[in-house]
């Protein structure tokens, strides 16, 4: 929940929760981050208009790119506690990260192109990032990119890519000077994703769906005038777009929240036994102080003085306490608890198996928990750095 609030703000969220009621595309049928089925991303894509539309992203932007005036950081909170809690679809891919790239660092040409092609759902973009072997350690990523005349020449491989299947344009990172220290000479770029020489290839995960992808590039053109910011400063432009995403804190307390109301509802028959009281107990605390870190997170962020160490914290703990959550679920069900989505013994048609299964992803995705608690530790605590 929101940690500072008002009525006029709570006004707003009545507002925001009649029309996702209304106008949303429904509930999501699985848990976490997940890409829809082809025939399904029109919907996504109306939605997404809708949202923007109405004012609920896209709020903090210059009024001349559709932002609104006077927009408030909490409302922004709002809507992703209201859309968590909805258990409803957000705007799919990486709109939010490359709007803030073409804001803050985009050619007035590129904000009249890209910017009203997200709002209007037209365009989805997918974050081309992480390789094979720079996920967590991004700067060493490998993937080239050599100017030739008038076009940039990329080769190589990313990977993880979210929604990479049903993107229209890419935020794409890759080395223009492979010479430069390893967080020098990278440059961002928007990329067409129809262009020849670009292989999307589906990964099918443990869940048996498709969210992310592999995507290669192999002597890809990209015309130069698709560079985002300066050449060679793309880590910059990189790390100022993340800084940007600030809502992801309301959002994971409130998941967390929806998902303890799904436990209560399957453990409440066992709540004679002790063991089940203990573990649910314990589970149903650390959700509590999640959404106690939440607040004090938020708060930080509209005062200005939001540390380092915040939202990691944040995200180790949801991340930990959801897989916790999730295996619990599976456990209530006993021998039941192996079946598949689609099998009639699965509870709640195998939602539960999805969650347990997705839930180790969440561990990973968006930075380890292993690299953020290093982070913490370094950044946030001043602890001796570990060695190279």
């Amino acid at each position: 929940m929101l940690a500072e609030t008002s009525a006029d703000l709570e006004e707003f969220r009545v507002q925001v929760r009649t029309f996702i009621a209304e106008r949303s595309p429904g509930i999501k049928q699985h848990t976490g981050v997940r890409a829809p089925a082809a025939d399904f991303v029109p919907a996504i894509r109306r939605w997404t208009a809708d949202l923007y539309a109405a004012g609920y992203f896209g709020g903090e932007w210059p009024e001349q790119y559709g932002g609104a005036p006077g927009w408030d950081l909490r409302k922004a909170f709002v809507v992703a506690e209201e859309l968590a809690r909805a258990q409803t679809w957000q705007p799919i891919g990486a709109h939010a990260l490359a709007a803030a790239a073409v804001l803050d660092f985009g050619t007035d040409a590129q904000k009249d192109h890209y910017l009203p092609r997200i709002r209007s759902g037209e365009d989805i973009w997918c974050q081309l990032f992480s390789e094979p072997g720079a996920g967590s350690d991004l700067a060493a990523l490998r993937t080239s990119a050599r100017l030739d005349g008038d076009h940039y020449v990329v080769d190589g491989q990313k990977v993880w890519t979210t929604n990479g299947q049903h993107a229209d344009v890419g935020y794409l990172l890759a080395r223009t000077d492979p010479d430069a220290p390893k967080r020098k000479g990278i440059t961002a770029f928007a990329v067409d994703m129809t262009l020849p020489g670009i292989d999307v290839r589906p990964l099918r995960e443990i869940t048996g769906t498709t969210d992310f992808n592999e995507v290669f590039f192999d002597s890809v053109r990209i015309p130069v005038d698709a560079v985002i910011g300066e050449v060679d400063q793309g880590w910059t432009v990189a790390n100022s777009s993340l800084a940007h995403e600030r809502t992801g804190v309301a959002s994971m307390a409130t998941e967390l929240q929806v998902h303890l109301d799904h436990l209560l509802a399957l453990a409440r028959p066992r709540f004679v036994e002790s063991g089940v009281r203990r573990d649910v107990g314990r589970i149903a605390t650390h959700a509590k102080v999640i959404d106690l870190m939440s607040r004090r997170v938020q708060s930080g962020m509209l005062a200005g003085r939001a540390g380092v160490a915040d939202a990691p914290s944040v995200k180790i703990f949801f991340s930990d306490t959801n897989l916790e959550l999730a295996q619990a679920g599976m456990a209530l069900q006993g021998v039941n608890g192996i079946a598949t989505e689609g099998d009639a013994a699965a509870v709640d048609d195998g939602w539960w198996q999805d969650a347990f299964l997705y839930a180790r992803a969440y561990t990973i995705a968006g930075g380890a928990n292993e690299v953020l608690r290093n982070i913490i530790a370094e950044r946030g605590l001043g602890l001796p750095r570990d060695p190279a």
